[in-house]
């Protein structure tokens, strides 16, 4: 049994509701640091040198870390590509290179060239800059950007002159996950923007967010506020203006939660910095968004009265539920995902093309646009996930969307109403060569008899021996996990292990129910639908408990906390990255607050007992035999504080019986998502090679592996 580094247990327990709960590690929490005892710095500061010690040492015995590092990066080296977004004369897309490190944002000017517009390496060569996000201005001439560093996903908010690369605006700063809707002309922007820090409490610094109007190239401290006041602290807004200018249209949702309100305002009767918002759903248990079509037309997209989504019309100037008119009604089966209006003179009529997913997999239906009439299917290039649709701000019969799967690189793709085709746009920079794996997705049952979708990947055609293998899940906030291309999943089936990819309650794979189905008093049901993948996996001769792996991050990292924390007996090995596993004090630290939609509140007993019942630093059984385990971390993680996966650690490694290690992987100046691909390369190389080595995984080196799709 390895021999951990010397954790002091305190003897702290917080009366919470007239429940007592012990919190013994509270001391590896860096939030509110300046409020702690002295010793606790001394404590975290000495603990996290002797883990990263204890890594060092075990990572020695990863026989398989050089193979899949070189093989991950191999698989990468293709690049990738985006649609085209088309403003102006200008199309704006982005691209990288194998041997680059971040996408690069390009522009193809009128005259036919491409020139670079924003490389993150250029703009610093540390790679700790990462761009978040941009938009372009209706005409094509301006560029709103976002930049943030170190991983902490903060941006700052510029303006740049696509013809001269010059910064005309900005920097405006607490502008993290904003939307830039440009007003035509590009003298102006609706974006959001939290209260100044010293408006608010410390604790709240991360919320109290506004939606403001700006003008290009004046001081933000004049910007007008438009909306947002009163509103709950933790509320999101989303701004955005149709391509003609008419039509404002904001929503508002607290935290996470899977509904919103929306209102719309004409700017063609009222002003811009004083749009006169009419609302279009307050109040209502749905989510909704609106099209403002070019026929003046206005498309609402809503799962309101229909789980899995449905498109309905109305006339913009009454917007409000009783004027809806089904355009595409519910499918029993499938989610409605997007919609492109495709018109012009060279059709006969304008066209609505539609994108589903049916059990996670994505198809294409064609509608007349007056009637929603449905035309046909649309084929896709195979059975996968289809991209969002791009359709062209003017008009046009040409929409663009992505097509990746298991086995594929993304493409984009191009529908053409006039003949029907879809053909290939664009492929990404480089050419690698992909392994071919067997691929098919399985129905098994949860504990309640619910039926699971789940997708397994192997080196072949069906079970021949028992496997190491990897069960992968989410479960959480309407987020569906669909077939895509993974140079680690690759690496992994080709090196001659099993993957496993469940559909769980909590995620999006079937509409808004199954999401419902798996959020907050009902959480227990993602965890029971991942014991039973496991158990199907297990009893379907695909793998056993000493080889089965479960790998999750984020709420997919509360998955594997959980799964482990009540089912140590069925998993051999645990991956659990950038986690949530404190499940009382998951508020106290940064967007913490926003997800209580989701998980429940502590502050309510009610749905403190909820949390309690699963929480898996909560739930450490003395002297079970706890799983090989890895907890990875990052400093700069904004979302999930790295204190989660510190303090499991720490109560893992006081707790068990077993001689399989617990350990701690804590990297710093990276944070909870965009990172350099070497980063990504090294993160991957460690998991699967921690995951192969206690799996019993020999990796076969040969990529001549039988394949076939099923």
């Amino acid at each position: 049994m390895p021999t951990y580094p010397d954790a002091p247990r305190l003897a702290l327990v917080d009366d919470r509701h007239g429940r007592a709960v012990p919190d013994p590690y509270r001391w590896l929490e860096t939030a509110h640091a300046d409020t702690q005892p002295p010793e606790w710095s001394t404590w975290r500061d000495e603990w996290s040198v002797a883990q990263a010690a204890l890594l060092a040492e075990d990572r020695v015995q990863w026989d398989a870390r050089e193979h899949f590092a070189a093989r991950i990066a191999e698989l990468l080296s293709a690049g990738v590509v985006s649609p085209p977004y088309v403003r102006g004369g200008r199309t704006f897309f982005s691209r990288r290179r194998g041997d680059q490190q971040f996408a690069v944002l390009l522009t193809i000017d009128p005259d036919g060239s491409e020139r670079v517009l924003l490389d993150p390496m250029a703009l610093d060569p540390s790679g700790l800059t990462t761009l978040d996000s941009w938009q372009p201005s209706k005409e094509g001439d301006l560029l709103a950007y976002q930049l943030s560093e170190g991983g902490t996903e903060e941006s700052v908010l510029r303006v740049m002159d696509v013809a001269t690369g010059e910064t005309v605006d900005g920097p405006i700063d607490r502008a993290r996950y904003s939307p830039v809707a440009w007003i035509p002309g590009g003298a102006a922007y609706y974006y959001v923007r939290r209260l100044d820090p010293s408006l608010v409490p410390a604790d709240e610094a991360q919320f109290h967010r506004r939606v403001y109007l700006h003008t290009v190239g004046t001081d933000p401290a004049d910007d007008v506020e438009i909306f947002g006041e009163g509103h709950p602290i933790t509320s999101y807004f989303g701004a955005s203006v149709s391509r003609d200018g008419r039509w404002l249209q904001i929503s508002s949702q607290e935290g996470t939660e899977p509904r919103n309100d929306l209102w719309l305002a004409d700017l063609t009767t009222s002003p811009a910095d004083a749009p006169e918002l009419v609302a279009v759903q307050v109040g209502v248990d749905a989510q909704t968004s609106l099209h403002l079509g070019r026929d003046g037309r206005a498309y609402v997209a809503t799962d309101r009265e229909a789980p899995r989504g449905r498109l309905a019309v109305t006339d913009p100037t009454t917007p409000t539920a009783e004027h809806w008119v089904d355009l595409v009604p519910e499918d029993p089966e499938a989610v409605l995902e997007d919609v492109a209006i495709l018109d012009g003179d060279s059709l006969e009529r304008p066209v609505l093309l539609v994108a589903w997913t049916r059990h996670a997999v994505g198809e294409l239906t064609l509608h007349d646009l007056a009637t929603g009439e449905r035309l046909g299917s649309v084929p896709v290039p195979g059975v996968g996930t289809l991209g969002g649709l791009v359709e062209q701000p003017d008009g046009g019969p040409v929409a663009w969307f992505v097509y990746t799967d298991h086995t594929t690189l993304p493409h984009v793709y191009t529908y053409d109403a006039r003949t029907g085709a879809v053909e290939l746009y664009a492929s990404p920079p480089g050419t690698v060569e992909v392994p071919q794996v067997f691929t098919r997705q399985v129905t098994y049952r949860s504990k309640d008899g619910t039926e699971v979708r789940m997708f397994v990947l192997s080196p072949t055609d069906g079970p021949d021996r028992p496997r190491p293998t990897i069960l992968y899940g989410y479960g959480g906030f309407g987020v569906p996990l669909q077939p895509g291309y993974s140079a680690s999943i690759l690496s992994w089936v080709e090196a001659g292990g099993v993957y496993a990819v469940a559909g769980l309650r909590g995620g999006g794979e079937e509409g808004e129910e199954w999401h419902r189905d798996g959020m907050l008093g009902a959480k227990q049901n993602v965890f029971d639908d991942f014991h039973a993948a496991a158990e199907w996996l297990q009893s379907e001769g695909w793998t056993t408990r000493e080889q089965l792996a479960i790998n999750g991050g984020s709420n997919g990292g509360l998955l594997v906390g959980a799964a482990l924390t009540q089912r140590p007996d069925l998993y051999g090995t645990v991956v659990c990255a950038a986690p949530l596993l404190d499940m009382v004090r998951y508020v106290t630290s940064e967007l913490g607050a926003s997800w209580t939609v989701e998980y429940g509140d502590p502050e309510v007993p009610e749905q403190l007992d909820w949390l309690l019942a699963y929480s898996p630093y909560h739930n450490v059984t003395e002297g079970a035999d706890y799983p090989a385990t890895l907890f990875m971390v990052f400093d700069n993680d904004t979302r999930t504080d790295p204190m989660h996966g510190r303090k499991l650690c720490a109560a893992l490694q006081a707790a068990t019986s077993s001689d399989r290690p617990i350990l701690l992987r804590s990297e710093g100046d990276v944070g909870h998502g965009a990172r350099s691909v070497s980063r990504s390369v090294d993160e991957s190389a460690d998991m699967l090679a921690f995951t192969a080595r206690w799996t019993g995984l020999e990796v076969v080196a040969s990529r001549d592996v039988a394949a076939s799709t099923s």
